[in-house]
C-alpha cells in the first residue's frame, strides 16, 4: 500500500527546451531526501504531452537510476487514444524500476462512460504494473464517474488506486464508503488535499511538493493519521502557495518558483506553454519566501 505524499514531478528543461538532466538529478534527490514516498514521472506537471516517446523512456530510465529503489516510481500514461496508451503500458511491463502506472482519462475526444471503462479495461488487460486511474476533468474535458471507477476496480484487481483531481471531497467520502479494501485514494488537488485525507483519503499526488516537499509530507502524515489539529496548523503555513502555484496553467508557476529558489536551472517550458508572466513575479516571490522560510 502506497500511503502518504507523492510528488508530481516537473521535467526541468534547458533554455533551448531540451531536458535538463542535471536539474532533474538535483530535483529528484531533493524530493527523496525530504521524505516523499513516491514520484510521478511524466504526468501533467511533467509536461508529458510535449515529450516524444524516446524522450519519455530516457527520462524514466534516468530517474530509475537515480532513485535506486529508494521511493516508488509512478509513470504517467497520458494519451488521447487507447491504442497508444496500451502500447506504452506494454513497453513498461519489463521495466523493473517502474512500480506503478498512472493512466489519464483520454483528453479532447470526450468519451462516454462506456468508452472510459473500455479504455482503462484495455490498459488493465495489458499492464503487468499496478494501475492508478487519473481523473482530472478540468484538463481533459471528461469526468470518470464514481460508479465507473467502482466497476473497473471490481473487475480488474491490478487497478489499485485513483488520483482524484476534481477537488470535490464529497466524492472521496462516497468512494471511501463503497471502495474495496485494495483501492487507494489520492488527492490530485493541493488546495483540498488535507480535507481529502482527513476524510479517509490515502495520500496526495502534489504539485506544490516539488517546492516544499517536507511540509507536504508533514501535512499528509498528520491528516492520514487523523491528527486534525496539527494537519491544519501545518497546512496554514503554506496555504498561500495553493493559489499562487495555479495563478497560470500548471506547471508554469511551479517551474518559475523552483527556478527562483535555485532548485532548477531555468523556468523553461515547451510551447504552447510559456514562462510565467512578469506581472506575477513579485507575487510569487513574496509567497514562496513566506512559505518556504
Amino acid at each position: 500500500m502506497l500511503r502518504g505524499t507523492i510528488t508530481a514531478l516537473v521535467t526541468p528543461m534547458t533554455s533551448d527546451g531540451a531536458v535538463d538532466y542535471n536539474s532533474l538529478n538535483d530535483l529528484v534527490e531533493f524530493q527523496i531526501n525530504s521524505g516523499i514516498i513516491g514520484l510521478v514521472v511524466l504526468g501533467s506537471t511533467g509536461e508529458s504531452a510535449t515529450l516524444n516517446n524516446e524522450e519519455k523512456m530516457k527520462i524514466i530510465d534516468y530517474i530509475i537510476g537515480i532513485n535506486s529503489q529508494r521511493v516508488k516510481i509512478v509513470v504517467g500514461i497520458n494519451y488521447a487514444n487507447t491504442a497508444d496508451a496500451t502500447k506504452f503500458a506494454k513497453n513498461l511491463n519489463n521495466n523493473n524500476g517502474v512500480d506503478y502506472v498512472m493512466v489519464l482519462t483520454p483528453y479532447y475526444v470526450k468519451p462516454t462512460q462506456e468508452g472510459l471503462y473500455n479504455h482503462f479495461a484495455s490498459v488493465a488487460q495489458i499492464s503487468s504494473k499496478p494501475i492508478i486511474l487519473y481523473n482530472v476533468p478540468s484538463r481533459t474535458g471528461c469526468d470518470l464517474k464514481d460508479d465507473t471507477i467502482l466497476s473497473l476496480v471490481s473487475k480488474y484487481s491490478n487497478i489499485v488506486g485513483l488520483k482524484d483531481a476534481t477537488g470535490d471531497i464529497s466524492r472521496c467520502c462516497y468512494l471511501t464508503r463503497h471502495r474495496p479494501s485494495h483501492l487507494m485514494l489520492y488527492s490530485g488537488d493541493d488546495a483540498t488535499a488535507m480535507g481529502f485525507m482527513l476524510c479517509g483519503g490515502d495520500g496526495v499526488i502534489s504539485v506544490v511538493s516539488n517546492l516544499v516537499p517536507q511540509q507536504m509530507v508533514q501535512i499528509g502524515n498528520f491528516a492520514i493519521s487523523g491528527d486534525k489539529v496539527n494537519a491544519i496548523s501545518e497546512n496554514h503555513k503554506i496555504i498561500d502557495l495553493y493559489d499562487s502555484m495555479f495563478i497560470e496553467t500548471n506547471p508554469i508557476p511551479i517551474k518559475w518558483a523552483l527556478y527562483y529558489k535555485g532548485i532548477i536551472n531555468t523556468p523553461t517550458l515547451r510551447l504552447p506553454l510559456t514562462t510565467l508572466n512578469q506581472k506575477y513575479w513579485e507575487q510569487i516571490k513574496q509567497t514562496v519566501n513566506k512559505c518556504s522560510s
